[in-house]
């Protein structure tokens, strides 16, 4: 039994050794399931090494790396160690809970692809500092599920944590509004839909979109969008709409960011901009309110 494990072992350490020669630079390489009643993750690939965890079977956890003599580097819990590859079976693919994962993308986003490559579409960005729950692996990349979509994200960009996954809506808004400042100062532009010109409703509408949510296009099309929420219930990330010089419902929108504040694409300076709408012009002209999330 020892010797057809150590055999299983040698052969899937050469053909995961053969893939990372060819191509993936993902720094996860697959997840592991621990087979023995109790096995011990160490500080170093050895029997000598210091005992960091002991682990039932049973238990996932992420392989970031083939080590030496039938070791594989793990991480369980956030700690990282090694593991007895005897006592492992690790897979490349796998449909599998393995824990919760911090986006680290240097501050921008993450693309979340329909398919474990970057030949797939994009289904939408996620903002730095989100935390997913793993939900499988698949080559490199995990599998995740972000407003309303599941993917893939490749693992490069993905640190193991403990924290519990980023889920509520306000957090969410604070998201939008952070992406939504990447593009202060944009230019405005006349029925532009982005990323390098913005009409107000074009600019809410692609700010969105990298979320999952789809949005209409125009500003009183929007109005169909969500629900109506009051101006002293607005929270960060709700759509906020203004009539002014027209005979349609609204004239312009907005996302607000809070503090009575909101960012759009504005013609006052024909850019991005940042404005105040509990005072002055945007104050008096302002009708209604949208939560998406």
């Amino acid at each position: 039994m020892i010797h057809s494990r150590l055999m299983r072992v040698a052969l899937l350490g050469t053909v995961l050794t053969a893939m990372c020669t060819i191509g993936a630079s993902a720094a996860t390489l697959g997840a592991g399931t621990v087979t023995a009643d109790a096995l011990r993750l160490r500080s170093t690939p050895a029997a000598e090494g210091e005992i960091l965890a002991t682990v039932s079977s049973g238990t996932n956890v992420v392989v970031l790396d083939e080590a030496e003599d039938g070791w594989y580097k793990v991480n369980y819990n956030s700690v990282e160690g090694y593991m007895s590859g005897e006592y492992l079976d690790v897979a490349t693919k796998a449909d599998t809970a393995l824990g919760y994962g911090k986006v680290d993308a240097d501050g921008s986003t993450l693309n979340m692809r329909a398919g474990a490559s970057t030949s797939f579409d994009s289904l939408c960005f996620i903002p730095s500092g989100t935390v997913l729950e793993l939900e499988g692996i698949y080559e490199g990349w995990y599998k995740v599920t972000y407003a309303g979509n599941t993917g893939y994200v490749s693992s490069d960009y993905i640190t193991i944590t403990t924290e519990p996954a980023t889920s509520t809506s306000s957090a969410l808004g604070e998201q939008i509004v952070a992406l939504a400042k990447q593009y202060l100062g944009t230019p405005y532009v006349l029925g532009g839909n982005g990323p390098s010109s913005f009409d107000c409703s074009g600019f809410t509408k692609y700010i969105y979109a990298q979320f999952g949510y789809t949005l209409n296009r125009t500003a009183t099309d929007q109005l169909q969008n969500g629900v109506s929420v009051s101006r002293d219930e607005l929270q960060p990330g709700d759509l906020v709409f203004f009539k002014y010089n027209t005979s349609k419902p609204v004239s312009h929108v907005g996302i607000y960011i809070g503090n009575g504040e909101f960012i759009h694409a504005s013609t006052n300076r024909y850019m991005v901009q940042i404005d105040q709408m509990n005072t002055g012009h945007y104050a008096n002209v302002f009708v209604y309110a949208r939560r998406i999330l």
